[in-house]
């Protein structure tokens, strides 16, 4: 078993990064997956309405509009889990 010598281990070139600022980031993650931030909308625009319900005194409206944001908080988590799982099974 005489083989020659092993081939020079060449390291892989690093990845390189682009400088992405905030609004190019949210716009590109807002691409990737839509429905996250219009649950978040849906979420705070619910959650406001309550809140307004329940400063004016309507108590039932405002218990109905705090159980509309339970759920919609429910789907956005399910969209953003549904989201991660979709760009990890998306081929590269």
């Amino acid at each position: 078993m005489a083989a020659g010598p092993p081939p020079p281990l060449e390291p892989s070139p690093l990845p390189t990064f682009t400088d992405e600022g905030f609004v190019e980031k949210f716009i590109r993650k807002t691409r990737e997956n839509p429905l996250v931030p219009l649950g978040c909308l849906t979420t705070v625009g619910v959650l406001v309405y309550g809140v307004i319900c329940f400063k004016k005194g309507n108590t039932r409206r405002s218990q109905l509009m705090m159980r509309a944001r339970v759920v919609a908080q429910g789907l956005t988590i399910a969209s953003l889990v549904g989201g991660i799982m979709a760009t990890t099974i998306k081929p590269r």
